[in-house]
């Protein structure tokens, strides 16, 4: 007796059943494996929260982060202005508010920028060998040898400071240590059995590359780059402390550190809020990215 049409578009849909359920209790497993993380949880809540000040900065500042209260500057922490006021009378709570939004665009955007041209140049490399490995890593070699803030100064310097500058200076600096890590992660997996089977099948290099490579190293990749999203926000304020990133009146969290500078002792409050701004994002970021990397990389679940 023929199959009914019935039953034959089910044992057709039946793969497909198979292999949605299977990603769904990976997903499952992957985030009971991150709520397990002594550190994961933390992390992502003080990430979430500042993004959430960031986008809600409008609705929640109870003041303009530009407008002055002239009969109000550099006052301490008050029911009006909760943070204080700087020395210009602005509400240093909006200022913060709204320089969560600068802060994440500069950590993000640079992270991004160096992830698209380093992991490419890092892939191609690991996989190609021999000279096109020998001339990339050469050059690669070249710009890690200068220190990374060193580097995003010389850059900024030929281009002149500004926000976008500091954020493609550190992008800039960034790139070499994309490259390097997919290199070696391209390494590592071009030596699998399968690699060499979809090579002996004909499979073109590019293919493989996107296919299968990628695919592999991308959790890792991943990982590093929510680490580099911490390090290039702590790298962009310090910039900008230097008089080389965010220009006045934007509310950057370095800019707004390096101003407090010479009212320090009479007014600590200005650098206070600023400062913790920065170490709470950057160690909730840094607690997020090692509950990542214990759900992404097995090797890691170990040391959690």
């Amino acid at each position: 007796m023929n199959p009914s049409p019935t039953n034959r578009v089910g044992s057709r849909s039946d793969p497909t059943e198979k292999a949605a359920s299977a990603r769904q209790d990976r997903w499952r497993a992957q985030w009971k494996q991150f709520r397990r993380s002594r550190v994961a949880l933390p992390g992502l809540v003080l990430f979430v929260l500042f993004v959430l000040a960031g986008l809600l900065a409008p609705l929640i500042a109870p003041h303009s982060p530009y407008d002055n209260d002239l009969a109000n500057v550099m006052s301490p922490p008050t029911l009006q202005h909760w943070f204080g006021t700087d020395e210009l009378g602005r509400d240093i709570f909006a200022r913060i508010l709204y320089g969560a939004r600068i802060s994440l665009v500069e950590g993000v955007l640079s992270a991004a920028i160096a992830a698209a041209i380093g992991v490419p140049i890092g892939m191609l490399s690991g996989y190609a060998g021999t000279k096109v490995d020998a001339v990339i890593m050469r050059l690669i070699d070249v710009l890690l040898s200068f220190p990374g803030v060193l580097l995003a100064i010389v850059i900024i310097s030929i281009l002149g400071p500004s926000l976008v500058n500091a954020i493609l200076a550190v992008a800039i600096y960034t790139v070499p240590i994309f490259a390097r890590f997919a290199r070696g992660q391209t390494l590592a997996v071009k030596q699998e059995p399968y690699i060499e089977a979809c090579r002996a099948m004909g499979m073109s290099n590019l293919r493989i590359l996107a296919r299968h490579i990628f695919p592999n190293i991308a959790a890792t990749i991943t990982a590093l780059a929510t680490l580099r999203v911490g390090i290039n926000i702590l790298t962009c304020a310090s910039l900008s402390f230097l008089g080389l990133g965010a220009q006045a009146p934007l509310p950057e969290w370095g800019a707004m550190l390096a101003n407090s500078r010479t009212t320090l002792l009479i007014a600590p409050h200005l650098a206070l809020f600023p400062a913790a701004a920065i170490l709470l994002l950057v160690f909730g970021l840094n607690l997020f990215q090692d509950g990542l990397q214990v759900v992404l990389d097995p090797k890691a679940r170990g040391r959690s």
